[in-house]
């Protein structure tokens, strides 16, 4: 894959850039986060390694704005910060991956492969569900042509939801494959952005499409 790491430890950098060319990979190196933005908003890239401390721009805001030009290009967070706040920031803010240093490079060239393989998985670019429409190019979501403003986090449980409508899905489900992590089950990430994505379908004229099944978890409500 093409591979732009954004980082600014010169070590670091060469560990993980060495690394993943010794594997097969094209990478560049960008040292700080306007060039990495500049770079990554230029495209041609596979995949964005990109460190959360950065001088010229923090991680979160080089993704932030990413997202924000309408670039899907998965991401991989590097960072000291290890809470679970810290990890769910990350991903919030258009991260697809979080990995904590120190890392053992066998962990980095793994998760790179799975988003590598995420990345390519043939999945149709569009989701609907009657009024519902989510464009997974444009990372946008519409309820009767009304776009909803979901912010990342927002829109990956929505898709999620929408590619089981009519089906129950647990926390736990939606823990591991919209998060990407195996978190304590008295979490409630899941609710708080669950209330959040309810108030916005509820703003558009969708209260009612994810619903609450005692005992079994959540489910969107394919239209009859």
């Amino acid at each position: 894959m093409r591979i732009l790491v954004i980082e600014d430890d010169v070590e670091t950098a060469e560990y993980v850039a060495g690394g993943l060319a010794e594997h097969g990979h094209e990478v560049e190196v960008a040292a700080d986060g306007a060039a990495g933005l500049a770079r990554a908003l230029a495209g041609g890239h596979e995949l964005l390694i990109v460190d959360r401390m950065l001088p010229g721009g923090d991680g979160l805001g080089v993704v932030t704005r990413l997202r924000a030009a309408g670039s899907d290009v998965p991401v991989l967070f590097l960072s000291t910060l290890a809470g679970i706040d810290d990890r769910v920031t990350g991903l919030d803010a258009g991260g697809d991956d979080y990995l904590v240093k120190p890392f053992a490079l066998p962990e980095l060239l793994a998760r790179v492969g799975a988003l590598g393989r995420r990345g390519r998985d043939g999945r149709p670019t569009r989701v609907v569900v009657g009024a519902l429409e989510i464009d997974l190019m444009e990372r946008a979501a519409r309820w009767d042509g009304r776009d909803l403003g979901l912010i990342p986090r927002e829109l990956e449980l929505l898709v999620y939801l929408a590619r089981h409508a009519g089906q129950p899905v647990t926390k736990g489900m939606l823990l591991e494959h919209v998060w990407g992590f195996t978190f304590d089950p008295r979490t409630s990430v899941v609710e708080t952005h669950l209330s959040r994505l309810r108030a916005k379908l509820e703003r558009a004229g969708a209260g009612d499409l994810v619903q609450t099944v005692r005992g079994a978890g959540y489910v969107l409500r394919a239209p009859a």
